[in-house]
């Protein structure tokens, strides 16, 4: 048996044996991914609550969207920059690398993504993702309408801010635990 460290400092075992969906779900993991990433692992404590963190963040992240997955990338790690957020910044740096296919462009965004050279609507994006982390109460229809002005619509609007929203949640949730990111992130996509 293999002793291997806990992805949070909180001591809530996985639920074992994991039930079969589940297990099927962590199964698919290792082979698209070659591991079952900690935050998976965190919340595997309770199902219920492991299959509404994996609903949510699939549908932000996976779903239809006026947004690419790349972008909903970009959301992911200047929000979690701005929230020093550890756990995020390593597995969702790695995923900008790897939907890039530019190793810069990832360490810019978690560096400072103002140095990345984006375009007009992307800048307009993280600008205003990182308005919504940094000052939400402050955000006004001239904000909205900046966003509308590079292309956006009121539903990728929706999407932008919902995707900001849940990275805002889950990096307080990654830092209260002390969540580990997998060690197979810091050499992915470089």
């Amino acid at each position: 048996m293999t002793t291997e460290t806990p992805p949070t400092a909180l001591d809530l075992p996985m639920v074992d044996p994991l039930p079969e969906e589940t297990q099927k779900y962590f199964d698919i993991c290792v082979e698209k991914l070659g591991m079952v990433p900690n935050v998976l692992k965190a919340n595997a404590f309770d199902i219920a609550k492991l299959n509404a963190f994996t609903g949510m963040y699939n549908d932000l992240m996976l779903a239809e969207s006026g947004l690419s997955k790349l972008e909903r990338e970009m959301i992911a790690v200047v929000v979690s920059s701005i929230n020093r957020c550890f756990y995020c910044l390593v597995a969702h740096g790695a995923a900008v690398r790897q939907l890039s296919g530019n190793p810069q462009l990832g360490e810019m965004l978690v560096m400072n993504y103002h140095v990345a050279p984006l375009d007009a609507r992307q800048r307009g994006m993280l600008d205003f993702a990182a308005k919504m982390t940094t000052a939400s109460a402050t955000i006004e229809e001239a904000d909205r309408q900046a966003l509308r002005d590079v292309g956006f619509s009121d539903r990728d609007i929706w999407d932008i801010a919902n995707v900001a929203g849940f990275f805002n949640m889950s990096n307080r949730v990654a830092s209260a635990t002390a969540m580990r990111p997998n060690d197979e992130y810091h050499a992915q996509f470089r």
